[in-house]
């Protein structure tokens, strides 16, 4: 039901955060009169570097209208399948161990426990669990496109999201939002706010343009925390003691020749320190090395990083790297009074896995699903907002954990992470079932789920010493199944393009 008046939404900070926001909410809600402003520091730069998404943007953008076309085009944008793990389970230059946690789900998931068929498989040298239950893999590996040349706009044969530059992204969704979806935009300092008694938030002070008067107001402010932190004073609920990753070096790296082949997958490849991203775009490679500063100075951080760039382009490096500090935690709430966080201002644990575009998505949609303007209901959307969130974060952080604490690398830094002490409770619940049987849909009971059983079974048994698993019991119909995979992965890695070329098409139509 429409509000008998207009009702406002103010967001503070542009970026990804503010503009994928501002657009979910006006394309989503703008029919009930309801208005959406950006106010954006215009002094504030935005981040910038390469960045990865998840497959659920695909349906954030064709609900904004969007055309993927123009979003490939305007952003430097290419697809992503996933992300491939070199290096995490053991520290062997010469042959490094690794595995892909694709977007595709196991092959028929839910109906046949392709994870239980594989640990029966009497071979322990065949496929790694993500090749023998998934096409994908393949697909990553040799560089192809997710889509055939007949797909739909956003359809795809396997599972994908995008590898973009955020920095670029930012700008397309101003405009988008601004000419398209009546989003109002002013490039403005916030200087304070007034409130009433009992503390919601009646109007923004601006440097330029006066006060700003509203009904509820999104924090989209980053790391300032413009009002969860400096109105609200909302502590940060800190995990350093279970992530230790608190610095980031990012740096672009151009492609040696135009038609160079575009990785589709996010690159993961261990350090001693940490770990080093690699994503392709059209034009050049975004790499960064997030490592733990008590476990490598930024001398040291820098020469790995260095000594990558050099194995995959035969040059040092470009230019100097950006350092980036990562504050590892989130929000004790995110949602007080008339005023919610989304985005880095709610918390930022580190980069692996690119949740972080999907905890925006997520966060967003809920506020377009569940805003109320009237107090009563306003307070009760916010203790569900809050309870939500909360558990997301708490998942989130067992998932990323997983990927460190089954490691065998020797450096100082992994054999920290294996120290049980370091384990979230929930987390080594979870490990002690799971040497009994395979990650199952029972063991994640919550409606909002990022990383649910299938995320699980990859990076589980991508870690794991299969010799040292416990052997499972399969029908015959799922060993048949694990065949099919492998007819399947035949048939779309002869039909499928290489990626660049799939790109190229798509931005030339």
């Amino acid at each position: 039901m429409a509000p008998d008046r207009a009702r406002s939404v103010v967001i503070v900070g542009g970026g990804t955060a503010g503009w994928l926001t501002a657009g979910i909410l006006a394309a989503r809600r703008g029919d009930e009169n309801l208005t959406v402003t950006v106010v954006e520091s215009p002094g504030v730069p935005i981040l910038g570097v390469g960045e990865g998404t998840w497959p659920t943007i695909r349906r954030t953008l064709q609900t904004l209208g969007v055309r993927e076309a123009d979003f490939l085009r305007a952003c430097d944008a290419t697809f992503k399948q996933g992300s491939r793990f070199v290096g995490w389970r053991n520290g062997t230059p010469a042959a490094p161990h690794a595995y892909t946690h694709p977007f595709t789900l196991p092959h028929r998931f839910g109906e046949v426990d392709l994870a239980a068929a594989w640990l029966a498989q009497a071979a322990p040298d065949g496929a790694g669990f993500d090749e023998a239950v998934c096409f994908q893999t393949a697909l990553c590996r040799l560089a192809l496109s997710p889509k055939a040349r007949s797909s739909a706009e956003y359809d795809g044969l396997g599972n994908y999201a995008y590898h973009f530059d955020a920095g670029k992204v930012a700008t397309f969704l101003k405009a988008h939002c601004t000419e398209k979806l009546g989003v109002r935009h002013i490039p403005d300092d916030i200087t304070g706010c007034t409130q009433d008694a009992e503390g919601p938030i009646t109007a923004l002070h601006t440097a330029n343009n006066g006060p700003l008067e509203g009904d509820f107001f999104i924090d989209c402010s980053g790391g300032h925390g413009v009002l969860i932190d400096k109105v609200y004073h909302v502590p940060m609920v800190e995990c350093r003691d279970v992530l230790f990753v608190d610095r980031a070096l990012a740096i672009q790296v151009p492609y040696d020749s135009a038609d160079a082949p575009i990785a589709s997958v996010t690159l993961a490849t261990a350090q001693a320190a940490g770990w080093i991203w690699d994503i392709g775009l059209t034009t050049r490679r975004g790499v960064g090395y997030v490592h733990s500063s008590a476990h490598a100075s930024e001398d040291e951080a820098i020469a790995t990083l260095d000594a990558y760039v050099r194995a995959i382009s035969g040059k040092g490096l470009p230019g100097t790297p950006r350092s980036i500090a990562i504050n590892a935690g989130y929000r004790s709430r995110f949602w007080v009074h008339n005023c919610a966080a989304v985005g880095v201002s709610s918390g930022f644990v580190e980069p692996l896995e690119a949740s972080s575009i999907a905890m925006i998505e997520l966060s967003a949609n809920h506020l377009a699903d569940n805003l109320a303007f009237e107090r009563d209901a306003m307070a009760a959307e916010a203790h569900r907002f809050n309870a939500m969130l909360d558990q997301v974060w708490r998942d989130a952080i067992d998932f990323l954990k997983l990927h460190y604490a089954l490691s065998d690398r020797p450096e100082p830094f992994w054999a920290a992470n294996r120290a049980l002490a370091s384990w979230p409770p929930s987390l080594r619940d979870k490990l002690q079932i799971w040497q009994h049987r395979p990650p199952a849909a029972s063991d994640f009971p919550h409606a909002f789920q990022l990383f649910g059983p299938a995320s699980y079974q990859y990076v589980l048994y991508g870690m794991a010493d299969r010799a040292a698993l416990a052997g499972g019991t399969a029908a015959a119909a799922a060993a048949a199944e694990l065949a099919e995979v492998q007819a399947l992965t035949a048939r779309l890695t002869r039909m499928l393009a290489p990626h660049r070329d799939s790109i190229g098409a798509i931005v030339a139509a």
